[in-house]
């Protein structure tokens, strides 16, 4: 699986022309490689500080930045790899807070790249190396670690003691690489999918999760069962619901002498942030590494940004004064979330869709919302021309062709589809994060 990087240092643009022309040899599954690497590597991995590793369908990453934010609140160095990054390569290595510099991930790229080039590792396999070789060297308190796809074969899933693992929604993506048959796993789809990523599952190590439909709860057990980790399932060990003012967390852990917690809200929009800063809550009240306090917690969740995310965009270069959202989404779970957030709205829908991805499952919620819709390529990949996009849908060049062409009739506009394309608006725009 490829990915997309680009940078404005000679130096790190050379490293991440190489970086892009790895390929992963089809059918290749397991940890070997990423193992073998980072041995060359004097094994970073084992000796990170505490990790917190997050697997999940959708809300992985805003359950990660939850998790940063909190624990930067309470006063934790804290680093953090993500996937994948929007507009710099950079965004997946955070070094105790800030992103990594340009000449440092040159220097650090090169040295995997040359070490491991005859292992053949992929494009995620040498990030996660870099990523790991940096976070043993530089002193921290914390790591927030999100999974890459899927879990059990996700080479982030070489961490041998995490402090705590979580898994947030689940719901049909990747199904090319996640739901390859195989023996002695879930015939259904979105039970396999869950056994995959319950494949973090850690021996003596809490496995927080949200509330799923029975059959996948079992197959998510089941592998906590194998694994010998300490299962701990939303509507079962922890509740969480929003009310009109506070996000209210119950749990029985009886730590800091309280089972209850009042919370704020997240400003992060969309209510289903509201689950994913609960999770990140779950998982810091279930771990023992670090003690976060429940003002740490209000302040984190108050504080946590996580871009491309039901984002609306600041006026700028690209938006002018239209009131613009952004959102990566791209599964049948983000449409969802996408058409709650618009219900009753109407909308200019400006998409952009990887080929390989259903238009359905972002238009059919948003159905009753949609005014127009413009379709864009998605910069440097395969994208779905206008007529998968229905009838109405009309093609443009670029986001910029797109939105000229809107009406100025006061309608919000959505630009929506793809992480890829999510970058290319956030850097014409001039948002940049940090």
């Amino acid at each position: 699986m490829k990915d997309f990087a680009r940078s404005e240092s000679p130096a790190v643009q050379a490293q991440l022309n190489r970086l892009g022309a790895l390929s992963v040899p089809e059918g290749r599954l397991g940890l070997d490689t990423i193992r073998a690497l980072l041995a060359r590597l004097g094994d970073p991995h084992k000796r990170l500080p505490p990790v917190f590793h997050v697997a999940g369908t959708n809300g992985k990453g805003s359950t990660s930045a939850f998790l940063r934010a909190i624990l930067e609140a309470q006063g934790y160095a804290v680093h953090a790899t993500i996937s994948p990054h929007l507009v710099l390569y950079n965004e997946r290595i955070r070094i105790a807070g800030n992103l990594i510099s340009d000449a440092r991930l040159a220097e650090l790229l090169e040295q995997v790249l040359d070490l491991g080039e005859d292992l053949q590792p992929s494009f995620f396999e040498v990030t996660i190396a870099a990523a790991f070789t940096e976070f043993a060297r530089v002193p921290a308190d914390a790591c927030v670690v999100e999974v890459g796809l899927g879990g059990r074969f996700d080479a982030t899933n070489v961490i041998e003691h995490p402090a705590v693992c979580g898994i947030a929604a689940l719901g049909l993506d990747h199904e090319r690489f996640l739901l390859v048959p195989e023996d002695g796993v879930p015939t259904d789809p979105l039970a396999r999918i869950g056994f995959e990523k319950a494949g973090i599952a850690k021996s003596g190590v809490p496995l927080v999760t949200q509330a799923y439909p029975d059959h996948v709860a079992r197959a998510v057990m089941a592998q906590a069962r194998k694994a010998g980790a300490i299962a701990v399932l939303r509507d079962r060990d922890w509740s969480a619901r929003p009310l009109p003012d506070t996000l209210l967390y119950r749990d029985g852990t009886g730590r800091d002498g309280i089972d209850e917690l009042h919370l704020p809200l997240p400003l992060l929009a969309g209510e289903h942030q509201a689950d994913n800063a609960a999770l990140a809550v779950a998982m810091l009240r279930h771990q023992s590494a670090l003690p976060v306090s429940s003002q740490a917690m209000g302040s984190g969740i108050r504080a946590a940004r996580w871009p491309a995310r039901l984002q609306r965009l600041n006026g700028g270069p690209l938006t002018g004064d239209r009131e613009v959202w952004l959102d990566g989404g791209h599964n049948p779970s983000a449409g969802a979330a996408l058409g709650t957030h618009f219900k009753g709205r109407r909308l200019h829908l400006i998409m952009g869709m990887l080929a390989n991805k259903d238009p359905g499952s972002l238009t059919g919620p948003l159905a009753a919302s949609i005014a127009s819709i413009a379709a864009v390529p998605v910069p440097g990949h395969e994208w779905h021309p206008a007529k998968a996009f229905g009838p109405q849908a009309r093609a443009f060049d670029d986001v910029p062709a797109a939105l000229a062409a809107v009406p100025d009739d006061g309608l919000p506009v959505l630009i929506a589809g793809s992480l890829y394309l999510a970058g290319e608006v956030l850097r014409l725009n001039g948002e940049l994060p940090d």
